[in-house]
């Protein structure tokens, strides 16, 4: 098939592929026993991954604020899903920046949401609800929205930043046929397995999962295998995309970013099939860059990443310049070998439904609980990254001096921030975060936490990232 002639333009065109909840490990780019992204693989090859990409400050809001701005959580002042208020207006986002030098901005599937400020053009999908069949086909959704719009401004002649917010991996995982069955043969109701039961026990979740997980389920690892299926499922719609930036003959002349926003808690630490808790299952995000004029292929970067610093890796690409502060720094460093890694340990917050923050080193990963949890959780807790990477063994009560330690960090750097900014940490002023401020400032235990927190059904979940929330 000829390619499509396009426009010429001055400057590259972007596009993001900002992935909802994709857990990096489970990609096979980054090494997962599964084939489950065969064509992001393949992407891959053709650009450089990032593979130790973090998202320091979950979850979807505070995380797509810093992956927009450059800005840390005290820069853009966003901690928590249900942020109070706009953004604040002492900051930029990446489409404000790009539309003063003249590019078109077109936002498919984050409407509303405080983060997502500054798009000329805002698009609409079904990414939540499942049809008739009970599957929900999200990537298709987005492309019947997105390769329209895609085409449009490929035909102008004004560069483009395109943001696409895929929720394949995102609860409720209900993958069209064959990618149901894609990674799991046995009896998912098989009254022997137990591993549902806690599940199902959980009683601030336990409706929600009724509402789109298969009655009568027993097997923790046919929800597993149907996230599996739905990263496989978007995947294979993402080279939808892939082949319309082809034949448009713009795929060269466009930065494209594979990244996510945060990643996913499977079964692991009581966190289920969500994405609360900083757990490196949480924090570790893909980062994957594709611009064969400026970024070399097949390379794999080591170094420690951030959100932060893709604004300013992007406005390089793209041959700006601009007086804004970013808290983080070009990736092109790294790429060029300049640098081996950026800052190794740094700051992690969370505001989803528990209030946390802690620090992360090569080492250590301490958490520290700033009011009761719905999980009953200690309120401090360590772990030795080298010796326990999945984070299961909790050493904060033998080696209170490394506690001790780690906190200092985490305090002095909190100090040194809130001096620069101007303001006081914004996990201590974010109120009613968890959307009931009935409950006062903070809850008092975990037992109110538990009986007050509640998701019901899609419906709700798509309302909590909404303005309205």
């Amino acid at each position: 098939m000829p390619k499509r002639a396009t426009a010429k333009k001055d400057r590259p065109n972007l596009l993001m592929i900002a992935i909802d909840s994709l857990l990096a490990t489970h990609m096979s780019c980054y090494g997962y026993h599964r084939h489950t992204t065969p064509h992001i693989d393949r992407f891959a090859e053709g650009g450089t991954l990032f593979e130790n990409n973090f998202c320091p400050h979950v979850p979807t809001t505070s995380g797509y604020a810093s992956m927009l701005t450059g800005r840390d959580c005290f820069g853009t002042e966003c901690v928590a899903l249900r942020h109070q208020g706009p953004l604040t207006d002492k900051i930029k986002t990446l489409p404000e920046i790009l539309r003063g030098i003249g590019y078109e901005t077109s936002c498919v599937g984050f409407t509303g949401n405080p983060a997502s400020r500054g798009f000329n053009n805002y698009l609409n999908y079904e990414g939540w609800g499942a049809g008739k069949d009970g599957r929900s086909p999200k990537a298709q959704n987005l492309n019947k929205v997105a390769i329209p719009e895609l085409e449009r401004l490929a035909a102008s002649e004004k560069p483009f930043f395109m943001l696409l917010r895929h929720m394949d991996p995102h609860s409720p995982y209900l993958p069209p046929e064959p990618y149901e069955r894609m990674f799991y043969h046995g009896d998912e109701c098989d009254p022997k397995n137990k591993s549902m039961e806690p599940v199902f026990a959980f009683k601030p979740f336990r409706d929600y999962f009724a509402s789109w997980m298969p009655p009568g389920v027993t097997d923790k690892d046919y929800i597993i295998a149907q996230y599996d299926g739905a990263v496989a499922y978007m995947d294979a719609c993402i080279k939808t995309i892939f082949t319309a930036l082809e034949y448009m003959d713009i795929l060269d002349d466009t930065i494209v970013v594979v990244n996510a926003d945060h990643g996913e808690t499977l079964y692991d630490h009581e966190c289920w099939f969500d994405h609360h808790g900083i757990y490196d299952v949480t924090l570790r995000v893909p980062l994957i860059i594709r611009y064969p004029k400026k970024v070399p292929a097949g390379l794999r970067i080591k170094g420690y990443t951030q959100h932060k610093d893709l604004v300013p890796t992007l406005l390089e690409l793209i041959g700006t310049r601009t007086r804004r502060k970013f808290d983080g720094r070009s990736l092109m460093q790294l790429v060029r070998g300049e640098e081996a890694s950026f800052g190794p340990e740094f700051y992690i917050t969370e505001c989803t439904w528990m209030r946390k923050h802690g620090w992360r080193t090569p080492e250590w990963k301490l958490i520290v609980a700033l009011e009761p949890d719905f999980h009953f959780k200690p309120p401090v807790e360590l772990y030795n990254l080298v010796e326990d990477p999945d984070e299961n063994n909790n050493l904060a009560d033998e080696l209170p001096e490394v506690v001790d330690l780690l906190r200092g960090r985490m305090e002095a750097f909190i100090a040194r921030r809130e001096e620069e900014e101007g303001i006081t940490n914004p996990m201590l002023t974010q109120t009613a975060w968890h959307g009931h401020p009935e409950v006062g400032p903070a809850f008092e235990s975990s037992q109110q936490a538990y009986d007050t927190l509640h998701i019901g059904d899609p419906k709700q979940a798509a309302r909590l990232q909404a303005k309205s929330h």
